[in-house]
C-alpha cells in the first residue's frame, strides 16, 4: 500500500489572528507519521472558506482515500454536513473528528442532519467518553475514541504549593465559554483576598471581549487582557499564577485545560459536558456548579487554606495531562487511517 492520501476539511485560521485548531495541529503530527495531508481552509471570509471547503474536496475526488472533518457545534456544523454530502456524493470514505461540547445539543435539534452525516460516515472519532456516551445513546455505533493530544515535553511541570489567588484563563472571549463569570468570581475573591488578580488570554469571537473589558473598567478590577498568544508565550505566562480557571456553559475536552494540568496549575472549572470524564473532583481539578461565582469563589477559597490539597492538585492533574502526549496517542491514529 503507497502513501495514505487525506484531505482534511477545517478552520486553519492561526494565520489571520486566530486561535490555532486541531487541523493545524493534527495535520503535522500525520504527516510526521507518513501520510500525505491536504489541508482546507485558511480563507479568513466565512462563505469563502465555505466555497474553497467544497473545492478541497472536487479538487481531490480521484486521488484522496479518505476525508477527516473537524466537526464543531456552532454554525461550523453546517460546513460538515455539506462537505459530508460531497463526499458521500463522490463516494469517498470521510470521518468527522468531533469537537463540539454543544453536539449533543445538534443531534436533537437536527435530527435528520446529523443522522445523514454521522452515520454516512466511516467512523466518528470522538476525543472524549463524554461524546462517546451521548452518540451512543443515540443509536449511532460507528464511533472510535481517540483524545485531544498534546506534546508532553513542551509542558514544564511547575508544583503549584498555595494560592494567591492569582487566576489564569485561556479561551476565546465567546459566550458559550461564559468569560464574564471569571470576572464575577474575582469581584466576589477580592472581598477576602485583596492580592487577588486574573489573567484573561484569549482573542475576540463574539463582541465578548469587549463588555469583559468595560466591565473591568467599571468596577476597578485588577484583570490582564493580553488577547491571543501562542502556545509558547501563554505557557510561559503561566508560570506566574497558580490557579487555571474554566467558566464554560458547554464543553467536550478542551486542550486548554489539559495543558493546564500538564503545567502543574490546580484546574477548577465549571461541571460541564465532558469535563468530568477529564477532571476527577478533588484528584486532579475542582469542579463546580455552572454560572456560579459564588461556587467558584469559593473552591478557591478553600484551595488557599490547604496547601497539601493545591500540591496534590498539581502532582495529580500533571500524571493525568500525560494520558494525552502524542507518543501515546499516535498509534491509534496510524491503525484507523491505515485500515
Amino acid at each position: 500500500m503507497g502513501t495514505k492520501k487525506i484531505v482534511y476539511i477545517g478552520n486553519k485560521l492561526r494565520a489571520k489572528g486566530r486561535t490555532i485548531t486541531t487541523i493545524e495541529t493534527l495535520s503535522t503530527q500525520l504527516r510526521s507519521l507518513g501520510f500525505e495531508v491536504r489541508t482546507y481552509s485558511g480563507v479568513e471570509n466565512k462563505f469563502f472558506r465555505f466555497l474553497d471547503m467544497l473545492r478541497g474536496v472536487i479538487a481531490n475526488v480521484r486521488s484522496a482515500d479518505l476525508v477527516l472533518i473537524d466537526t464543531y457545534s456552532t454554525q461550523n456544523f453546517y460546513y460538515a454536513v455539506a462537505v459530508g454530502n460531497l463526499c458521500r456524493l463522490f463516494r469517498i470514505p470521510y470521518i468527522p473528528i468531533l469537537h463540539g461540547g454543544n453536539l449533543p445539543v445538534r443531534l436533537q435539534n437536527n435530527k435528520y442532519l446529523s443522522h445523514k452525516l454521522f452515520h454516512g460516515a466511516k467512523t466518528n472519532v470522538a476525543p472524549s467518553h463524554y461524546l462517546m456516551e451521548v452518540f451512543a445513546s443515540e443509536g449511532y455505533t460507528n464511533l472510535t475514541y481517540i483524545p485531544n493530544t498534546i506534546e508532553i515535553s513542551d509542558y514544564s511541570f511547575l508544583l503549584r504549593k498555595h494560592t494567591v489567588p492569582k487566576l489564569l484563563w485561556v479561551r476565546s472571549f465567546a459566550e458559550i465559554y461564559n468569560p464574564m463569570l471569571a470576572l464575577l468570581t474575582l469581584e466576589l475573591l477580592l472581598k477576602t483576598h485583596p492580592r487577588a488578580s486574573l489573567c484573561m488570554v484569549g482573542p475576540e469571537k463574539d463582541g465578548s471581549f469587549t463588555k469583559c473589558k468595560e466591565f473591568a473598567q467599571q468596577k476597578g478590577l485588577p484583570v490582564t487582557f493580553t488577547g491571543k498568544l501562542s502556545k509558547e508565550t501563554w505557557r510561559e505566562l503561566s508560570q506566574d499564577y497558580d490557579v487555571f480557571l474554566n467558566t464554560t456553559n458547554f464543553d467536550n475536552t478542551p486542550v486548554s485545560i489539559i495543558e493546564a494540568m500538564a503545567l502543574g496549575l490546580p484546574v477548577v472549572s465549571t461541571n460541564v459536558g465532558g469535563l468530568p470524564f477529564l477532571i476527577e473532583d478533588q484528584i486532579n481539578g475542582v469542579l463546580v456548579a455552572p454560572n456560579d461565582p459564588v461556587a467558584l469563589a469559593n473552591a478557591i477559597n478553600s484551595l488557599k487554606q490547604d496547601k497539601q490539597r493545591v500540591m496534590a492538585l498539581s502532582k495529580e492533574g500533571r500524571k493525568k495531562s500525560e494520558h494525552f502526549n502524542w507518543e501515546k496517542v499516535q498509534q491509534d491514529w496510524v491503525r484507523l487511517l491505515k485500515q
